[in-house]
């Protein structure tokens, strides 16, 4: 049997890999990131409670730096997201509030489904917050299909809880 290629061997170069062109140079829509959803959720629910969104509100619902609440705020804004306003902080532009009502809706599905197990709060939060960025829209159909399901069926859940002893 022959050895396996130890992990640093070098890499041949193909035509593909000499063709890619450096990311900055990309034409096309930004990629999806979990960061980008988090700043769209907690955007919205913020001008959903408050009225309003401002860098400070932002950066201490998602704990982090101020200033790189400013970063992304300026990135969302440059691929129309939303817009910002001085002193007034940001709005959800029509396609920031559809997308971040698709993430929203993502989140809640998952929550929900995820309640019918029995598992606490937190360990049902940091999942979703884990599962939410990376469910396909096929599975998350399938998700909502189930979780209706289970809101329909007592005793469906029951039987699935006890399955999970």
């Amino acid at each position: 049997m022959p050895s396996p290629i130890p992990r640093s061997a070098p890499r041949k170069k193909t035509a593909v890999a000499k063709a890619k062109t450096p990311r900055a140079a990309k034409a096309g829509p930004a990629k999806h990131s979990a960061a980008r959803e988090d700043y769209l959720e907690c955007i919205s629910q913020l001008i959903g409670s408050k009225g309003y969104a401002r860098a400070v509100d932002i950066a201490a619902t998602l704990d982090i730096a101020q200033a790189s609440v400013t970063n992304m705020t300026q990135r969302l804004a440059t691929e129309g997201l939303l817009k910002y306003e001085k002193y007034r902080g940001v709005t959800l532009t029509t396609d920031g509030a559809k997308l971040a009502a698709d993430i929203i809706q993502r989140h809640e599905i998952l929550t929900r489904l995820l309640r019918h197990f029995g598992i606490d709060e937190h360990t049902i939060y940091r999942d979703v917050e884990g599962m939410e960025h990376h469910v396909s829209r096929q599975a998350l159909r399938g998700f909502n299909a189930l979780t209706d399901e289970l809101d329909a069926n007592p005793d469906l859940v029951k039987r699935v809880r006890a399955a999970m002893v």
